[in-house]
C-alpha cells in the first residue's frame, strides 16, 4: 500500500459571512485497501485498513509505513501515557492492545519485534466486539465494550500489572448494543449508555440496574441507526445528546426530555461525531453540516463539489479525520 498521488483542496461554505466556521481541506492520499478507522499518534496518524495497520508520517513528506499484514483493524484508540493502542481487530473481532514501543521499533526497525512481547488480548476469549469507548474519572481509565449481546467494563491497572482488568459484565441484553459511551453523574456514579436498532438504554453500575432511555418510534415496527452519543459539557454528566438516523433528542441520564428541540439533519448523514469545539459535524452525501451541541443550530455547511460518501475517523485538538470516497 502507498501513495497514489496527492495534493488539497478547500471545501465551499455555505455559512453566513462573519460567523465561526472551521475550514475544511482535503488531502488525497491512495490506498490499496479499504480503510475502516484511524487514530492520532503525536502528529502521525495510524490507520486501520481491512487487510492491515498502517502509519502516515505527517511530519515529514507523506510516506506510508505498514505495521502489521493480513488482519483487519475496525476501531482503534491511542493511549500515549500508557504505550498502548487498544483496537477491535482480526476476524473474531477481539480487543486487543499493542504497545506503541514494539510498533515504533517496526517502524525504525530496530530489535524488540518479536510478537509475542507485542500485543495482548483484553479479557479472556473476549471476542465479537462491536464497538468500545475509553473513559477517564479520577485518574481511572475504564474500557466500556459493546458485544453481540453483552456490554463489558475493565479499568486500567498501572504496574506491575500495565493491562485492563475485568470491572463489570452486563450480559442477556434485551436490544444488542451497538455503540457504547460511559458518563459519571456528579462525579460521583457511572452509567453506560449504549444505542441499539430499538433506541438508547442505560446501566446504573452502582444498581446494576438496564432501563430504557429514549425508544425511538419507527413506522411498522422499523429499526434506526445509532450515530453518536454525546455527553453534554458543563452538565454534571447528567445531560445527554442522543444522534440517530437523521436526528438528534436531549435527554437526561434518568430518561427525560430536556429540550424541546429536535435536531433535523438536512439528509441521512453516513457519518456524525461530536468534536472538542462544542459541536457536531454531520457528513452527508452531498455536505458537512455544523451544528452547535448544545442548540442544535446550524453553524456552517460545507458543500461537496461531487457526491461523496464520507466516515469519520478520529479528532486530535483542534484537527478533524475523515475518509471521502467519490461516488461515481
Amino acid at each position: 500500500m502507498g501513495n497514489a498521488g496527492g495534493g488539497s483542496s478547500v471545501l465551499s461554505t455555505g455559512a453566513a459571512a462573519g460567523e465561526e466556521t472551521p475550514e475544511v481541506h482535503v488531502y488525497k492520499k491512495r490506498f490499496n485497501s479499504e480503510i475502516l478507522c484511524a487514530a492520532m499518534w503525536g502528529v502521525n496518524l495510524l490507520i486501520g485498513l481491512e487487510t492491515g495497520l498502517s502509519l502516515l508520517d505527517r511530519s515529514g513528506e507523506g510516506k506510508v509505513y505498514s505495521l502489521i499484514s493480513r488482519r483487519r483493524f475496525s476501531q482503534m484508540a491511542v493511549l500515549e501515557v500508557q504505550n498502548i493502542l487498544v483496537t477491535i481487530s482480526g476476524r473474531k473481532n477481539r480487543l486487543r492492545v499493542y504497545y506503541l514501543s514494539w510498533l515504533r521499533s517496526k517502524i525504525m526497525k530496530t530489535e524488540g519485534c518479536d510478537k509475542k512481547n507485542g500485543w495482548v488480548n483484553v479479557g479472556e476469549n473476549l471476542h465479537g466486539a462491536v464497538h468500545f469507548k475509553i473513559v477517564k474519572h479520577e485518574n481511572i481509565k475504564f474500557l466500556v465494550i459493546a458485544l453481540r449481546d453483552s456490554v463489558e467494563i475493565y479499568a486500567w491497572a498501572p504496574r506491575p500489572y500495565h493491562k485492563f482488568m475485568a470491572f463489570k459484565h452486563f450480559s442477556s441484553l434485551r436490544f444488542k448494543p451497538l455503540l457504547v459511551d460511559l458518563t459519571v453523574e456528579e462525579n460521583q456514579r457511572l452509567k453506560v449508555i449504549y444505542g441499539s436498532v430499538a433506541g438508547f438504554h442505560a446501566i446504573d453500575l452502582d444498581t446494576n440496574t438496564v432501563f430504557d432511555l429514549y425508544l425511538c418510534s419507527k413506522p411498522n415496527g422499523g429499526t434506526i441507526t445509532p450515530q453518536c452519543i454525546v455527553v453534554l459539557p458543563n452538565t454534571d454528566g447528567l445531560q445527554l445528546l442522543l444522534c440517530y438516523d437523521t436526528e438528534g433528542v436531549y435527554v437526561d441520564t434518568s430518561g427525560k426530555m430536556t429540550k424541546n428541540v429536535v435536531i433535523q439533519w438536512g439528509e441521512v448523514p453516513t457519518s456524525v461525531a461530536y468534536i472538542s469545539s462544542g459541536q457536531l459535524l454531520g457528513w452527508g452525501l452531498r455536505a458537512i453540516e455544523v451544528r452547535s451541541a448544545e442548540t442544535g443550530h446550524l453553524d456552517g455547511v460545507f458543500l461537496h463539489k461531487r457526491e461523496q460518501r464520507f466516515k469519520f475517523l478520529c479528532e486530535r485538538n483542534d484537527k478533524v479525520t475523515s475518509l471521502g470516497r467519490i461516488l461515481l
